[in-house]
């Protein structure tokens, strides 16, 4: 009896241990599981800042030569295509480089693949974009932007090229600033609701303008983009603009003003123009903007006035003179089934000169445009536009130089 009991005792132990041991190895196995499911939550939730770069892009195929009046009427800081010597014309190839690097840091890179710094040199890279925006709220309601960017003045040359239903910016305020950028530092705010809504008014297709904030100022080089400054006064310039609903409709309004002194390149100049000793100009303009957005009628027009250099044909000099011009377009945006179809119509004046071209060209513009854009597919665009221009564009080479004419131009553009 003793060895019987004395058997089941054992055997009782030796059960109860491998019981404590499968339960030992089920809690550890559990806490392993466990351990492993953590360790992937994270590493999921830490992404890498590789992981926020996003890419996109577009490119535009044009050709103006359909229904060409007058081959001698061209337009320098626009499209070069214009005229003789033109033909089927890459005019933007431009690849984006953007993203978040943590809460505080944005990127933004954006080259171009096809620039025409002359007018017979084409489809060369240069960068048009490359700033970081830098944030010290939650809300990134208050940004401070460094490097080379859009200059904020005035709507249209905000507009990216992408969203804009003319084929050119207008000649008044995009006069102001070519390729429409500078290097600099400039502050933006607005508030959460007013952000999304000007993400939303590109997003939808609505034409907008993109966030530069509804308080923007800031300092930069003045001699725009590309180019060494040459001298050392930075450009001043402030902008406010504020968008608003109204039933169903939104309005956006806003006024804006630069000044400083721009210094004209030596390169830009003709042998015996008559310039000042220190090649230096007063650079100064203010322009107010509105903007009905097309839901489905709308309304863009800016005007802007100023001062800065300009050739003079009658003594054969550069001068310091009065600059004034602006532009309106009227617009309507139709939805058939999957298509949208936006025609337009837009009228330009410009009476000044243009301090980036040769001899600062002394210019007086009247052009009227009618047009279309059509978008059958989300990746593909179809732009055609008619052209009504009278262009007085004088410099020392040219006195008297004045090109009225017509053309139809068309535009393909794919979205990427």
């Amino acid at each position: 009896m003793n060895i019987k009991r004395e058997l089941k005792i054992k055997t009782l132990i030796f059960l109860s241990l491998i019981f404590f041991n499968i339960t030992a190895l089920k809690s550890q196995s559990s806490d392993s599981i466990s351990d492993f499911n953590n360790k992937l939550e994270k590493q999921e939730s830490e992404k890498k800042w590789y992981d926020n770069i996003s890419i996109r892009g577009y490119t535009q195929i044009r050709y103006n030569r359909l229904l060409e009046s007058n081959e001698d009427l061209g337009c320098e800081q626009c499209d070069k295509s214009w005229g003789k010597g033109g033909g089927f014309f890459i005019r933007r190839l431009r690849v984006i480089l953007s993203g978040q690097l943590g809460k505080h840091i944005y990127f933004y890179i954006q080259p171009d693949f096809a620039s025409a710094p002359v007018s017979d040199k084409l489809n060369f890279t240069q960068i048009r974009d490359a700033y970081v925006d830098v944030n010290f709220d939650k809300k990134a309601e208050f940004r401070f932007r460094i490097g080379q960017s859009k200059v904020p003045y005035g709507f249209e040359n905000l507009q990216s090229s992408q969203n804009r239903l003319a084929l050119d910016r207008n000649d008044a305020l995009n006069s102001a600033v070519t390729n429409e950028r500078d290097i600099g530092v400039f502050f933006y705010w607005a508030p959460e609701k007013k952000r999304k809504l000007f993400s939303e008014l590109v997003r939808s297709g609505l034409k907008g303008s993109g966030d530069y904030g509804v308080i923007g100022f800031g300092v930069f080089n003045g001699q725009t983009a590309n180019a060494l400054e040459l001298n050392k006064q930075p450009h001043v310039i402030i902008r406010a603009t504020y968008p608003f609903e109204i039933k169903k409709q939104i309005i956006e309004v806003g006024i804006q003003g630069y000044m400083g002194k721009y210094v004209l390149p030596v390169s830009n100049l003709s042998k015996g123009v008559k310039v000042r000793e220190d090649l230096t100009y007063k650079d100064q303009r203010v322009a107010a903007s509105f903007m009905l957005y097309p839901k489905p009628f709308g309304i863009q027009a800016e005007y802007n006035f100023g001062r800065g250099p300009e050739f003079n044909k009658n003594t054969d000099s550069i001068e310091l003179q009065n600059l004034h011009g602006g532009y309106i377009q009227m617009m309507y945006n139709l939805k058939i089934k999957k298509h949208i179809l936006i025609p337009f119509v837009k009228y330009q004046y410009y009476n000044g000169g243009k301090k980036h071209e040769k001899d600062a060209r002394s210019y007086e513009v009247s052009d009227f445009e009618i047009g279309f854009e059509w978008q059958p597919l989300k990746y593909f665009e179809f732009v055609a536009n008619y052209t009504f221009s009278n262009r007085r564009y004088e410099d020392f080479s040219k006195p008297n130089n004045f090109q009225s004419g017509r053309l139809l131009r068309l535009q393909a553009q794919l979205n990427f």
